[in-house]
């Protein structure tokens, strides 16, 4: 079978599916800070953080079952083969870090040089920014593999070369978008899931990495949407951006009209825990800023409900900083 064929078949079956059941669905976004030996002030190194980071994801995942509402009967089912329904998106991963947080999740040994990418629980889709492979810092997308079918997984590089390993305008580093399109198991609903980490230093390549983001959503959007494109599939774009909300990337979000933060969609009263999700190892004050964000679109998709927003802790009684971030989950409803 031809893959336009098998592609034009797919987008068939999504076409035909009456979307009667409503999904309940996590999103977390978390800068877990690569594993360095060039330590800041207070800084502990990955051997000491892993199991701190891998335990609060665990913890952010494990305890919501898998669950779908049928919306015609009232009705809800309740799944155990499977960790809940959540994407977890992170950013400056290495691989050896990669390979640490899936054998965690699946529990099984981190003792391999390779990423453990078919489970048994957890997968996770994108590569490393300087190759495309296994070098440098990965902004993976990692998914339940029991609940979700991939469909489609890209990299595109922030450059204005996008489609191979290069660098961009000021940037001081090399920087990705991670595509994923995913069908719920149970629903059949086709989720679109991106993710990035916009550059620290560089403002127009911040500014100029919006465009070409919103480009390839755009594009996803026109490839995987139902009905000639009448029927749009829901998305999210999850990532550090290094930028405040007064700042170029995240106004050119907001511009676009293209995807909403998530955060504006839940009445303040309503958020858990710290408003600043960068924090350093120090926790001064007046280092703290909001830059880690999740995205919902497009903008005029009415299936998403958000059911809550919470910025997670990075540092216990123990005074080891989990990462110079705090991990920023989103729950929504998706009918």
């Amino acid at each position: 079978m031809s893959r336009s064929l098998l592609h034009s078949l797919t987008l068939l079956s999504l076409a035909c599916h009456t979307a009667s059941a409503a999904l309940n669905l996590r999103l977390i976004s978390f800068n877990i800070r690569y594993a360095t030996t060039s330590l800041f002030d207070n800084e502990r190194p990955w051997q000491e953080r892993a199991p701190l980071v891998i335990n609060q994801l665990q913890h952010e995942v494990w305890p919501v079952a898998s669950s779908v509402t049928d919306n015609s009967t009232s009705t809800s089912t309740t799944t155990t083969k499977s960790y809940t329904s959540a994407f977890i998106c992170l950013q400056e991963v290495l691989h050896a870090q990669l390979i640490d947080i899936l054998a965690g999740l699946n529990n099984v040994p981190s003792n391999t040089s390779n990423v453990p990418t078919s489970g048994p629980k957890w997968a996770h889709i994108g590569v490393g920014r300087d190759d495309g492979k296994t070098k440098g810092e990965y902004s993976p997308i990692i998914y339940p593999i029991g609940n979700f079918d991939l469909l489609h997984a890209e990299t595109v590089w922030l450059s204005p070369t996008p489609d191979k390993p290069s660098k961009g305008w000021d940037a001081g580093s090399i920087r990705i978008l991670t595509i994923g399109v995913f069908r719920h198991k149970a629903t059949q609903q086709t989720i679109i899931a991106t993710n990035t980490h916009l550059d620290n230093a560089g403002t127009k390549s911040r500014l100029e990495s919006v465009g070409i983001i919103l480009d390839r959503l755009q594009r996803a959007q026109k490839q995987w949407s139902t009905g000639n494109g009448t029927s749009s599939v829901p998305m999210f774009l999850t990532g550090d951006f290094n930028s405040l909300t007064t700042q170029e990337a995240y106004q050119a979000m907001v511009a676009s009209g293209y995807m909403r933060d998530l955060r504006d969609q839940v009445d303040a009263k309503s958020w858990y825990g710290n408003v600043n999700t960068f924090t350093g190892f120090v926790n001064a004050k007046e280092d703290q800023k909001r830059i880690d964000y999740i995205w919902l679109g497009p903008k005029e998709e009415k299936r998403w409900t958000v059911a809550g927003y919470a910025v997670l802790p990075n540092v216990f009684d123990g005074g080891v900083y989990l990462s110079d971030h705090r991990a920023v989950v989103g729950d929504v409803v998706l009918s």
